[in-house]
């Protein structure tokens, strides 16, 4: 082999394997970002559910998911969500048993006192609950979880 035919073949390979690397990297799509801000109810109900799941996920004896229970929900509810763990044999947060894959918080409206959001979760199977979460306006905890909300019941 010629050492120009070795110099031509050596500058096609290159090519190639460039061009796969910038296809691989342009195939990962754009950085993603998320945002939010602590006096937003949504944001603040999407924080507690993806650190209540990392929490939980990670099952450090339920300790830093009951730190997050104090911090994110009312007194009156975490005596209301443990009868119904009790009554139910599940986390009362979740409503399972298990951990989800993923979550999404939706804006389900606001009144004078409180924000209203759905949360979905989706579970291994690909399907997915749905839970009313009520949030105080005041005092920015979580005083109501289930099917329906406050307004609905």
């Amino acid at each position: 082999m010629s050492s120009k035919t070795r110099t031509v073949l050596t500058a096609g390979v290159l090519a190639v394997a460039l061009g796969l690397g910038a296809t691989a990297q342009a195939s990962a799509g754009a950085p993603r970002s998320v945002s939010g801000r602590p006096s937003d109810n949504i944001t603040r109900i999407a924080d507690f559910y993806g650190a209540y799941s990392d929490a939980v996920l990670g099952e450090d004896r339920g300790h830093l998911g009951q730190a997050l229970r104090s911090h994110y929900l009312t007194p009156a509810f975490q005596q209301e969500l443990a009868a119904w763990e009790k009554r139910e044999h599940a986390d009362g947060v979740l409503r399972a048993q298990n951990v989800p894959l993923a979550w999404k918080v939706t804006d389900n409206g606001t009144t004078r006192t409180y924000t209203a959001a759905v949360v979905t979760l989706t579970w291994g199977n690909n399907t997915t609950t749905k839970l009313v979460v009520d949030m105080a306006r005041d005092s920015h905890r979580i005083f109501h979880i289930g099917d329906k909300g406050v307004g609905r019941k």
